[in-house]
């Protein structure tokens, strides 16, 4: 089912890390779909000592011009600190995260920081699976970077946009795909591929 055209995807950058000497941003993506304004991840909001070797500068999404109370829908890509940070900002608003994503952020040893997972009030709807969450737009779980990693496919037209979070935590990774999620992504013939730590998205290249 394709959606309408008026569906938009918008990036916010809510932080950057430091990464192998570099700053690394930390995109989340807000699409504006006909039924519903959905958040694909939320982000960081404090500083925890487990990442302060990331040296993170902090943006987030409760001290920008943003307007939480216009989200209706998140979903969690995956349950990493830097995509789960900002979940408490959504109490009582419902999340979508495959259940395994949650069950081993739950119980993995240093997989993630557990109070922000299961911050107060934040309401998780698991998955199982691939998952149409509105029309045109669906979840489709794509293991690679976590085995739990979902991504979030929208049909605006005749090719699909994918919002990745982190299936490429580069877009040089989706150039010669190798995990199940970036071999998934490429088979779906994307138009372009949003990702949590690129400022522009990847497109396939031409010829």
């Amino acid at each position: 089912m394709t959606v309408p055209a008026a569906v938009t995807i918008t990036p916010v950058c809510v932080a950057d890390l430091l990464a192998d000497g570099e700053r690394m941003p930390v995109y989340v993506h807000v699409i504006d779909h006909p039924e519903a304004r959905v958040l694909v991840d939320t982000g960081l909001t404090r500083l925890h000592p487990a990442v302060a070797d990331l040296d993170p500068r902090l943006r987030p999404l409760n001290e920008q011009n943003f307007d939480l109370a216009g989200i209706d829908i998140v979903v969690n890509t995956h349950l990493h600190f830097d995509h789960c940070g900002g979940n408490h900002l959504f109490a009582g608003r419902p999340i979508y995260v495959q259940r395994r994503e949650l069950d081993d952020a739950r119980n993995e040893h240093d997989y993630t920081i557990r109070e922000w997972v299961d911050a107060p009030g934040v309401k998780y709807l698991p998955v199982d699976g691939e998952r149409e969450l509105l029309p045109g737009l669906r979840l489709v779980p794509a293991p690679g970077h976590t085995p739990g990693t979902q991504i979030v496919v929208v049909e605006t037209g005749a090719r699909p946009v994918v919002v990745g979070g982190d299936v490429a935590v580069w877009s040089g990774e989706l150039d010669d795909p190798r995990t199940e999620g970036q071999l998934l992504v490429r088979a779906l013939e994307p138009e372009l591929v949003w990702l949590a730590h690129q400022h522009d998205p990847w497109r396939p290249r031409s010829g």
